[in-house]
């Protein structure tokens, strides 16, 4: 169990790392988490504020900090078993600490992109990951539901009772459930303005 804690250890201090705004300052457009409306330090406003260039480095490093302690800690293990609970704190791990970062007083981001990382470091297995992508490209594109608010839940929600219901490992299911509470949770605290949720058919307007 040590060798798991370790590595959950690693992907918290990485999650911590957030770069939104490192980038924002790097890129010269000040701080851009400051004039966003959600004043929240990912992805989508280092591409909004910031511009292409820094939202792509973000993106590549958000997905990057939760990708890499889930990867090592399966490529590094050897011959020992996969211990499903210690691997869910790793899977858990780059999240919680993007959502409640070490460096920044815990007021952090969404975890959206930190989520895909860590789900991608479970290649070559890209179930949960594209699992993840369906649910968000569905409630965006053909059971349209606004405002984002409400389809991240949905898209959380729905991803974990599949895994629940199809997950192939406990560290899947445990480490995914975890993940939607802290992203629920994440969500729920918020500052973004919340209008009455929408739902839509592709085929609606």
């Amino acid at each position: 169990m040590f060798y798991y804690v370790c590595f959950a250890i690693l992907g918290y201090l990485m999650g911590s790392v957030l770069f939104a705004p490192l980038f924002g300052r790097l890129f010269g457009k000040g701080d851009i988490v400051g004039r966003s409306k959600d004043r929240n330090p990912g992805t989508a406003n280092a591409f909004i504020q910031g511009g292409i260039g820094c939202g792509l480095l973000t993106l590549l490093c958000d997905l990057g900090k939760g990708f890499l302690p889930v990867f090592l800690c399966l490529r590094l293990r050897g011959d020992r078993p996969v211990l499903e609970l210690g691997l869910a704190l790793v899977l858990l791990a780059p999240v919680l600490g993007h959502i409640f970062p070490l460096y920044r007083h815990f007021q952090g981001g969404k975890g959206i992109a930190a989520t895909f990382g860590s789900l991608l470091g479970l290649t070559p297995d890209l179930y949960p990951a594209l699992t993840l992508a369906f649910f968000f490209i569905l409630f965006s594109l053909v059971i349209r539901i606004t405002p984002h608010f409400y389809r991240t839940i949905g898209t959380y929600v729905f991803t974990m009772v599949s895994f629940l219901l199809w997950g192939k490992t406990f560290a899947l299911q445990a480490g995914f459930l975890f993940i939607t509470v802290l992203v629920c949770l994440r969500m729920h605290m918020s500052k973004e303005e919340r209008e009455k949720c929408k739902v839509r058919l592709l085929w609606m307007h």
